[in-house]
């Protein structure tokens, strides 16, 4: 609610994937409101949600219906930045891999919903710690907007991160929690100015390398 007030985009990183009416709740609950009665709840009121959707279609449904009824967006998980995620997502399914498949499905269903920025309201979840698998989905994907966990604590730097952008250093937002909200253990003082500051610091860092992809 206070991010709200202050005029900020909120994605809820919920990374929910369920079936039927489980799925269907989920997605009232945290994006298109929940009926009681005659009455609709708005309870959490996302702009956005993280969604896991390896268990198919089926389970995202009831949040793209959400998406397109309400005017918010959702972002798949695709090629994630843990060390482990190549265990499945890099395994080879046919002519490609399991990570580009689901990066296919991502932008398939973000068609129809294309804005006049050219990205689709349906996001791919894109890991900067694996800038090669990044590289091959922008080229794949290029109606959806990336969201890109990884930078900072997981390790990755602005220069890993920049295949997610587009040729004008555009299509994607960047991650970094533990980056910001651990800063005063690093840097000491008063939280919400290490905070600030660590903000200030991966701003300057991003701008260093996507200035020069937007310079070209």
């Amino acid at each position: 609610d206070y991010a709200h007030e202050k005029g900020l985009f909120v994605i809820a990183d919920i990374k929910r994937g369920d079936i039927g009416s489980t799925a269907q709740a989920y997605a009232d609950g945290w994006l298109a409101g929940t009926k009681v009665g005659e009455e609709t709840y708005k309870v959490f009121d996302a702009d956005c949600v993280t969604l896991n959707g390896y268990m198919g279609s089926d389970t995202l449904k009831p949040f793209l219906d959400a998406c397109k009824a309400n005017d918010k967006s959702m972002f798949v998980l695709v090629k994630t930045s843990n060390p482990g995620s190549g265990e499945l997502q890099n395994v080879t399914a046919g002519e490609s891999m399991i990570y580009q498949r689901m990066g296919d499905m991502v932008e398939k269903w973000g068609e129809g919903t294309v804005g006049k920025y050219g990205y689709s309201s349906v996001g791919a979840v894109v890991g900067a710690t694996y800038p090669e698998e990044a590289k091959v989905l922008r080229a794949r994907l290029p109606r959806t907007f990336f969201l890109v966990p990884g930078y900072g604590a997981q390790g990755a730097n602005a220069e890993m991160l920049k295949n997610c952008f587009d040729g004008n250093g555009l299509g994607g937002v960047v991650n970094n929690s533990r980056g910001v909200l651990c800063a005063y253990k690093k840097r000491g003082g008063s939280y919400d100015e290490a905070a600030r500051a660590a903000c200030l610091d991966m701003k300057a860092d991003l701008l260093g390398v996507l200035g020069a992809i937007c310079a070209k």
